[in-house]
């Protein structure tokens, strides 16, 4: 069986939305030394809805899939549906991550939460604090 399925590589080979959003609403950067992936993401809202969304990934092959794969699942929603975007929803969407590739799918959720956070700051927007807790990829490496 192959380590990664047929859409990790071609999300790899092939990212969707990648790059920068000069005038984005929103921009969430994650990241985390210990992992070495960083990623950026970029929203454009209208209307509560994101209209576009790209992404800058420093990463292995499984970051930049999960960030690709990340702005195909919110582009064209609600800011809030996007909001409920899960790791697992990303790792499902892409058949599968082997284990200890799973921490990328943690990073991507965390940037689409980031600009969405910073899209909610730049527009005086109320949210729970809760919602918005980083993820300690403290164990993503054991």
């Amino acid at each position: 069986m192959a380590l990664y399925s047929d859409k990790v590589m071609d999300h790899f080979q092939n990212p969707r939305n990648v790059g920068k959003l000069d005038d984005a609403d929103g921009i969430g950067e994650v990241g985390n030394a210990k992992c070495g992936d960083i990623m950026r993401m970029y929203i454009k809202v209208k209307d509560g809805v994101i209209t576009d969304c790209k992404f800058n990934t420093f990463g292995c092959g499984s970051a930049i899939a999960t960030s690709s794969m990340a702005t195909e699942l919110i582009k064209g929603k609600p800011i809030e549906e996007a909001l409920q975007l899960s790791n697992k929803a990303v790792v499902e969407a892409l058949d599968g991550l082997p284990a200890h590739k799973i921490h990328c799918s943690v990073l991507a959720e965390e940037a689409v939460r980031a600009a969405v956070k910073d899209y909610y700051d730049k527009n005086g927007i109320a949210y729970n604090p809760d919602d918005f807790q980083i993820h300690d990829c403290e164990h993503c490496h054991d």
